[in-house]
């Protein structure tokens, strides 16, 4: 299972958590509010640490893409046809400034980042 699914699923634990607890306390059941709550505390711990991965991951892959010797702003042209310009230059990775690889590499535009010039 990847990170994001792996997070996706803890907010969805967390979620039905919290509307069961919301019930418990609304029917004042102490034992399993408490329960829940201390459910809670548990699955919030987890994904912490599973947002901490998911940052160091995008962290290393900014780090590695930051070290090809290539770098230019693609054009709408290039960007419209994607498949052609991948096809010609071969090792080419594509960052998107609305990603969260593309703001913690502090690009502005969609840029391309390669091994040769392209």
């Amino acid at each position: 299972m990847n990170v994001q699914q792996a997070l996706q699923d803890l907010n969805n634990r967390l979620d039905k958590c919290r509307r069961k607890l919301a019930a418990a306390e609304l029917r004042e059941d102490e034992v399993i509010a408490r329960q829940f709550k201390r459910e809670i505390q548990q699955i919030e711990k987890e994904l912490a640490s599973t947002k901490e991965l998911k940052q160091r991951q995008v962290v290393s892959k900014a780090a590695s893409i930051k070290a090809f010797p290539f770098n230019r702003a693609l054009t709408k042209a290039e960007q419209a046809d994607m498949g052609k310009l991948k096809k010609a230059a071969k090792g080419l990775v594509v960052v998107h400034p609305m990603t969260a690889l593309g703001r913690e590499m502090g690009v502005a535009v969609v840029t391309g980042f390669a091994p040769k010039a392209f």
